[in-house]
């Protein structure tokens, strides 16, 4: 099983990443990593209130490279694990529509389940590192200025982010 160690700046933590769970999503993920895409890419919505929900990243800090993911998108997988906390799922805007957003759950998220959100790992340490994730903003963040602008935009408007330094498969 492959695992993925991310180092932030808060803290570093490690998903599990399981094929069987949701092989497309998987493969998807993992080359996303071997190409290192999450570096430098923002914790862009947190949302703990009222009650610890999710935490989304994704879109890349350079619109050039976020562009070229934008609309590169892959096939659902069937949902056969439910999103427990400290799962890692792909974000969708509707069917097959999966590009590189993904978001780990802060609790049983299992309503999920039913609207097609296939985990396609967990995080096995540094849960603690995800829920301390800078939570200031909740879903302030436009996702299409950070898709047009980047990095630039987040740094500008919402410093506190948290990001990704480096994601590596061990």
């Amino acid at each position: 099983m492959p695992q993925v160690k991310f180092e932030c700046s808060c803290g570093d933590f490690t998903v599990d990443i399981n094929p069987d769970w949701a092989p497309l999503g998987a493969a998807r993920f993992m080359e996303l990593v071997e190409q290192d895409f999450f570096s430098g890419v923002r914790f862009f919505r947190v949302v703990t209130q009222p009650r610890p929900f999710v935490i989304q990243f994704g879109i890349h800090g350079d619109p050039e490279v976020s562009a070229k993911w934008r609309n590169n998108t892959i096939q659902d997988d069937k949902v056969v694990e439910s999103n427990a906390e400290g799962t890692l799922c792909f974000a969708t805007s509707g069917p097959n529509s999966r590009t590189s957003q993904l978001f780990i759950s802060l609790g049983d998220n299992s309503f999920l389940d039913g609207q097609g959100f296939a985990p396609i790992g967990k995080v096995t340490e540094g849960m603690d590192t995800v829920r301390a994730i800078c939570d200031a903003y909740g879903e302030s963040p436009d996702q299409g200025q950070i898709q047009h602008k980047g990095n630039a935009y987040l740094e500008a408007n919402f410093p506190k982010l948290d990001y990704i330094k480096q994601a590596t498969a061990l």
